[in-house]
């Protein structure tokens, strides 16, 4: 990147509290969305291009600490610090279901095939809940060595990875058997493992370290040491050339994939980055922040003649042409909250 060329992010208000987790559905019909999971209980779907809020969803009473879509972005799951996970019609914001837990939820991820939504958390249990049977009792891996943190499905459906919050390593779970058939060994807790859009690879962040495992057999292919300690990293999905890791120093970084050669670095967040993750599409990526803010970063240099951030809502031109995507999710969304749209980012 050129230094003399300033990377400018929509700004995207609206939290109250540091966010915590972000997730960016497929590409639908509709576009592509992202949520946001936040410690001030209310996660939030936006239009993943432009930032612009379209809804949020109320019910929680406590932390959130993880979000997820599913695959045609129909529904949004939650976990959360008031012992509960819950399933959302991400068309209209309603509650579908709330699945109790007997300690802090940290975790959640949806099927492939969007029928199963896992979780995970202090319980030191894997439960894996029915969505065409919401009330039935879910099926269970209790053999966890310590506190979930992230989980995650790979091989169409057939394995699950959980990270544990007090220990280091990925464990991976066969689904037939449920018991852990294989550990991806790291030093310090993972905080962050994300399973790449081919299926080719598992992006881990541990400590200051982010490393790339073969997803199918489970070596370790690249690991490179980070310039502070990182809690999140993405691989780009569309040419897999390049990663971004964030973390405490409240930076964005960018590397090259194959060299691990730092490309980028963009500055903006007054806090601690907590999660980044890129767009389906590899055009731009996200990140979430101690600071409660949100910033979406296009992944081409911008140059801008200044370090002041644009809007949210971006430029006018960009939302009308996608305005007309997400008119139907719009549509019939409970607009619980006002003012969160056409917020300013007065924060540089």
């Amino acid at each position: 990147m050129d230094k003399k060329k300033v990377a400018v992010p929509l700004v995207c208000h609206g939290h109250s509290r540091p966010v915590v987790d972000l997730f960016y559905s497929p590409i639908t019909p509709d576009g592509f969305f992202l949520i946001s999971a936040s410690k001030d209980s209310s996660p939030m779907l936006r239009n993943g291009e432009t930032g612009d809020w379209i809804g949020t969803f109320e019910g929680h009473k406590g932390a959130v600490w993880s979000c997820c879509l599913d695959t045609n972005a129909q529904r949004a799951a939650s976990a959360s610090a008031d012992f509960t996970a819950k399933l959302w019609d991400a068309l209209t914001g309603d509650e579908l279901h709330s699945f109790d837990h007997k300690h802090i939820v940290r975790a959640c991820a949806f099927s492939e095939d969007t029928h199963l939504l896992l979780t995970g958390g202090l319980e030191k249990i894997l439960r894996i809940f029915d969505l065409n049977r919401p009330d039935a009792p879910p099926r269970e891996a209790d053999n966890s060595p310590g506190s979930i943190r992230t989980v995650a499905w790979l091989h169409s459906d057939q394995t699950i990875l959980s990270s544990c919050t007090d220990m280091g390593g990925v464990r991976l779970w066969d689904l037939r058997s449920n018991k852990i058939v294989h550990t991806l060994e790291t030093k310090s807790p993972v905080t962050s493992a994300e399973v790449s859009q081919d299926g080719r690879y598992i992006t881990t962040a541990d400590g200051s370290t982010v490393k790339f495992w073969d997803a199918n057999h489970f070596g370790l292919v690249k690991s490179y040491d980070m310039p502070c300690s990182v809690e999140s990293a993405s691989l780009e999905p569309k040419f897999g050339n390049k990663f971004i890791a964030g973390g405490e120093d409240m930076w964005i970084r960018v590397f090259d994939f194959h060299t691990g050669e730092e490309i980028g670095c963009n500055k903006g967040h007054h806090g601690p980055v907590h999660c980044v993750r890129f767009s389906p599409g590899g055009e731009s990526y996200a990140s979430g922040s101690e600071d409660g803010t949100i910033r979406i970063w296009q992944t081409g240099p911008v140059s801008h003649e200044d370090n002041e951030s644009v809007s949210g809502n971006g430029p006018s031109g960009k939302v009308k042409a996608v305005a007309e995507e997400v008119t139907r999710k719009i549509e019939g969304f409970h607009i619980n909250r006002e003012g969160k749209t056409g917020e300013k980012a007065a924060d540089a």
